[in-house]
């Protein structure tokens, strides 16, 4: 494995009985690199994020993460990463700061790791007046924010964000970047989902899945360039209307 690249895939595929939900897909994953995965709902994005996370055995195929191998490694592979799911991964009756200490023990961060991380965190989303609230009474654009700090809590090297900003408004979905930039800037890879073209924009480079494969990948100036598409939209639909799987619905 390339120590450039945290993530490398080779013709990992993934079938439930009949049906192929990813088809031989290759890859590779620079460290420091935000890696936007990008593709309708049903192309296989949650799949192969969860392949490689460890959470989902392969069919087929080869894939390393970070070092460790899909298939012999997945708890080394859990230990060593960030995941935040689609859906809110928080606990709703737990306050800001339990959260924070919940999931630092799970990340295995001792008393004076924690004191500090939190109050990091506290400072960066400028959420000291609710550190104390109940996480079910904050807006669902702060929850999503502190949802990635907490997923990022022990420092790893990667973190995979599976549709972080569904369902919130543009100025949040911005401020949410800020964060993965910021992030990105300090060292650690992003991997993320997402179905919305504009956030491409964000990505040192982007694959767009079709039917469970790869159908493009580079960075976004050469995929306009490569489709003569003004927007990351065009791109997308250009290729979308590939999908037999859409075509079926």
């Amino acid at each position: 494995m390339n120590p450039d690249n945290i993530i490398k895939v080779e013709k990992l595929t993934k079938r439930f009985g009949e049906f192929v939900a990813v088809d031989q897909i290759s890859m590779d994953v620079g460290r420091g690199q935000i890696f936007g995965f990008l593709g309708a709902n049903g192309a296989g994005k949650t799949t192969a994020i969860k392949m490689l996370s460890g959470l989902l055995q392969p069919t087929a195929g080869k894939a390393m993460v970070n070092g460790f191998d899909v298939y012999t490694e997945p708890e080394k592979i859990k230990r060593n990463i960030g995941y935040m799911s689609q859906r809110f991964s928080l606990y709703d009756d737990l306050t800001v700061v339990e959260n924070m200490k919940f999931y630092g023990g799970i990340y295995g961060l001792n008393n004076k790791e924690l004191k500090i991380k939190t109050e990091e965190i506290i400072q960066l989303l400028h959420i000291g007046d609710f550190k104390d609230k109940l996480v079910r009474s904050l807006p669902l654009g702060w929850k999503q924010k502190l949802a990635f700090s907490i997923s990022i809590l022990h420092n790893p090297p990667l973190v995979f964000l599976d549709e972080p900003t569904g369902g919130v408004d543009p100025i949040t979905r911005r401020e949410f970047w800020e964060l993965i930039t910021q992030s990105a800037n300090g060292g650690m890879t992003v991997f993320v989902t997402t179905h919305y073209m504009d956030e491409a924009e964000y990505c040192d480079i982007v694959s767009i899945m079709v039917d469970g494969r790869i159908e493009a990948m580079g960075s976004t100036r050469e995929l306009k360039t490569k489709y003569k598409a003004e927007d990351m939209e065009s791109v997308f639909v250009t290729l979308a209307r590939k999908s037999k799987r859409a075509n079926q619905e």
